[in-house]
């Protein structure tokens, strides 16, 4: 029988063999400066911003997308989301008041005061929020759950930021880069607020750690969220999960789900897979059910 070889604590058998990718950069960044070295070719391929964004590495590019999302929620110990989707649009009511006031003519009036309408809507977003954030629901392994999760803009999203930031929890913003827009909003976790470039990868985030989905009236981005999610579910995709639509008079004026049932393209169990809610503690209620969680 041979003799058991000890390793001792002072050795350096465990070191690592290959620098760090940072240290490797940082060695990279002492080199003397030539016309060699001054080359675009020369660059570490990481550091090379004008490589990264070559047509040809738009694969690399999704799969960053994807993975840095991922690992960062991962290290936060997320094991799901309360998504919230919702108009980027919609007032506080305070600042409906002042744009009813402002309005002139007639249609300016009508959308101001369907605007108005709706900004009771900004409230229950924020006091959804609140509640998830106040549940501070745990597994055996310590992973939160139903950790409040928003697009990162403004109105909805902000209120569903804003709600978990007045509990003190951490809350999710999931931003766009767009021509014209946006700026995260200031109650998203600094650590938690991530910007995206693809609209997929983005969607796809939103969808990964969802358990339940709360929908508020919104405009072209929030139908496109909506019936991607409607369209998973019902396919098979993903399993089913409380879809919650606040504002079943907005919805039915805006959608006619009866019509497209009758019309034959969806199935009548379809009109199962989400349902009306007008208030935040009706919604919680609704998702505490589904998963059998104390309220």
């Amino acid at each position: 029988m041979l003799p058991t070889c000890r390793v001792m604590t002072d050795t350096k058998i465990n070191d690592r063999r290959f620098y760090k990718a940072q240290q490797e950069a940082d060695f990279a960044e002492q080199q003397l400066s030539t016309p060699q070295t001054q080359s675009k070719s020369y660059r570490l391929a990481f550091q090379d911003t004008d490589f990264l964004l070559r047509e040809d590495l738009r694969p690399v590019r999704f799969q960053l997308e994807l993975l840095k999302t991922e690992m960062l929620l991962d290290e936060a110990n997320i094991g799901s989301m309360l998504v919230i989707y919702g108009s980027a649009r919609i007032p506080e009511p305070e600042a409906a008041d002042a744009m009813l006031a402002a309005a002139e003519g007639e249609r300016a009036t009508i959308i101001a005061e369907r605007m108005k309408e709706k900004s009771r809507f900004y409230e229950q977003a924020r006091h959804l929020a609140q509640l998830a954030g106040k549940a501070n629901v745990t597994d055996e392994e310590g992973r939160r759950h139903f950790v409040v999760c928003s697009g990162g803009g403004p109105s909805i999203m902000e209120a569903a930021n804003r709600g978990a930031h007045d509990v003190g929890a951490e809350s999710v913003g999931l931003n766009i880069v767009l021509p014209h827009e946006q700026a995260p909003n200031l109650f998203v976790t600094p650590r938690l607020s991530f910007q995206f470039h693809y609209f997929a990868l983005r969607k796809m985030h939103f969808l990964l750690r969802a358990r339940a989905v709360a929908v508020f009236p919104g405009g072209f981005g929030t139908f496109d969220e909506f019936f991607e999610l409607l369209t998973l579910v019902q396919t098979g995709k993903i399993k089913k999960m409380p879809i919650l639509l606040f504002g079943r008079e907005f919805w039915n004026r805006v959608v006619n789900f009866e019509e497209l049932m009758l019309e034959g393209v969806i199935s009548p169990p379809d009109l199962d897979l989400f349902q009306f809610v007008e208030t935040a503690e009706e919604a919680w209620n609704a998702i505490c059910d589904f998963y059998e969680v104390s309220h």
